[in-house]
């Protein structure tokens, strides 16, 4: 992916140095309307470069059965917790856990 003139790699350059490129070569027009990937593929084409394939991105790993026991067993243990503040009148504490046992049941959703 490197000019003829022995320079940086064409994918390396930048849009001003790209158009320089392309204006010398005649089979390329509306130079200065194009931005760096039209410009890349076009000066490729005509030098007769294959472009090479992008990586595709990793998917991102599932959740295990192990994450949603694990999150459940800590929904468990906030429900006991809310209970026995909701006994002890502490009524911001409970408000507390429960919306912890909601994030968490957000991410048991997320999980399955």
């Amino acid at each position: 992916m490197s000019t003829e003139k022995g320079e940086k790699p064409l994918d390396k350059m930048t849009v001003k140095e790209l158009r320089d490129v392309a204006k010398e070569i005649p089979e390329i027009t509306g130079v200065h309307g194009m931005n760096k990937a039209d410009l890349l593929d076009a000066i490729m084409k005509v030098q007769g470069i294959e472009a090479k394939p992008k990586a595709k991105p990793k998917a991102k790993a599932k959740k295990t059965d192990r994450d949603a026991k694990s999150l459940k067993k800590a929904i468990k243990a906030f429900r006991r917790k809310q209970a026995q503040a909701a006994k002890a009148d502490d009524k911001k504490m409970a408000a507390i856990y429960r919306r912890k046992i909601s994030r968490l049941k957000k991410k048991t959703r997320n999980a399955a």
